[in-house]
């Protein structure tokens, strides 16, 4: 069985890990792989094997620039698209597996007129709400609802994918529903089932919609010793700690701002991916630490905290809710997204509807009395190898039925 996924990136990133753990997968299995990948020439030596580059760092660069003119993400690349494509077609793929192909780095007219064309099953795993909005990535922080029947007018075309001059959502929409709609053996995985939820509401409705967990890698992420504490001088604290790889108002770093300056004393707020800049800015009653790439570390930061705070505004299936419970540290998260349905489902913190800082404070005692035991208790369920096994049995079953 041949496989092609393609994704934004290889080996790196949520996204790029995932893909190379199914790919290292396949291969235990002697199965073949190749990971299609456009941003970031850097792939870790181990996956480098499976990996094949979509275009250049200039034809990203390009691919942005137009964009921020045009509003046009994802119509560009043309050339590069082209040349991947005739490369893709000497390998012949049973299965073509798809990530995040929004990222500045394919065309996807001629992505899915090559799908079209190939009549191979295709597996989309969706990881935010690109593929169905006429724009933007998430939506959810201003509770826009267009993408149900068309966008338009959209008010967050200066975020990701950024433009400065025009706005395509309207265009962008339509053509992405005629592109998106033209693959017969499309079946669309989603991490969460909130996800899965708003893409049957969308046009992508009428497909096989199922849902495969995000996992995390519980040889790392276990109740672990430090001397994190004494480093800090944070022994006779309690720890209230929030991580996140990029920290904006929308991930909650306003409210954890307004909330260090509501708590007594004998809190402490840590928070881990600040950028250098927002370490100038942050008040002395927060301790930030800038991004870890130490995963090793960051068990331990989450081993000595005694609540795990996610006030983020938007997201699919954040696996930092996972990472805090496997090592014992009870959650508190805004009922937003896929956050929420971790907690519910897991149990081991509390969902907050009032998302404020004074609502924060008032539910850290509740928080505390979670016993570590409790966060525990379904940490098993947690393994990234049950969603890989998830996946192997669904390119099984499609080969079977598509292939033979």
């Amino acid at each position: 069985m041949k496989v092609l996924m393609i994704n934004s990136v290889c080996g790196i990133g949520s996204t790029g890990r995932i893909c190379a753990d199914l790919a290292s997968a396949l291969d235990k299995q002697g199965n073949s792989c190749l990971i299609a990948y456009g941003r970031n020439g850097y792939v870790p030596q181990e996956y480098r094997k499976y990996a094949v580059r979509i275009g250049s760092d200039f034809d990203v660069r390009r691919h942005a620039m137009l964009t921020r003119i045009t509003d046009r993400h994802g119509f560009y690349s043309k050339r590069s698209t082209q040349n991947f494509i005739d490369r893709i077609r000497d390998y012949n793929p049973d299965i073509i597996h798809l990530h995040n192909i929004h990222g500045y780095y394919i065309n996807i007219e001629y992505l899915f007129n090559y799908l079209r064309e190939l009549c191979k099953p295709v597996i989309w795993t969706l990881h935010d709400c690109w593929s169905f909005t006429g724009h933007c990535a998430h939506y959810d922080y201003i509770k826009c609802d267009k993408w149900k029947n068309g966008c338009s007018k959209c008010s967050q075309k200066t975020r990701y994918p950024q433009s400065l001059i025009c706005d395509n959502s309207k265009n962008n929409w339509i053509k992405k529903k005629n592109l998106f709609n033209s693959i017969s053996n499309l079946l669309i995985v989603t991490p969460s089932q909130w996800l899965a939820d708003e893409a049957a509401k969308s046009y992508l409705g009428h497909y096989d919609i199922r849902v495969v967990n995000n996992g995390i890698d519980l040889s790392v992420f276990h109740p672990t010793n430090s001397n994190f504490r004494e480093k800090y001088g944070l022994k006779d604290k309690t720890i209230l700690l929030g991580v996140s790889s990029v920290w904006d108002e929308r991930k909650g770093f306003n409210d954890f701002i307004n909330l260090s300056k509501i708590l007594p004393s004998k809190y402490k707020i840590v928070l881990v991916g600040v950028s250098s800049a927002q370490i100038q800015k942050i008040p002395k009653e927060i301790l930030a630490i800038e991004h870890t790439e130490s995963q090793k570390q960051l068990a331990e930061i989450y081993s000595a905290s005694d609540v795990f705070l996610n006030l983020t505004y938007e997201d699919t299936f954040p696996t930092v809710n996972l990472e805090a419970l496997a090592c014992g540290t009870p959650v508190v998260s805004y009922n937003s997204g896929g956050s929420a349905e971790i907690i519910r489902k897991f149990g081991g913190g509390i969902v907050l509807d009032s998302k404020t800082p004074e609502a924060v404070k008032e539910n850290i005692g509740r928080a505390t009395a979670i016993k570590p035991e409790d966060c525990l208790k379904h940490t098993c369920k947690f393994d990234s190898l049950i969603a890989q096994e998830k996946y192997l049995k669904i390119y099984t079953d499609l080969y079977k039925k598509y292939i033979g």
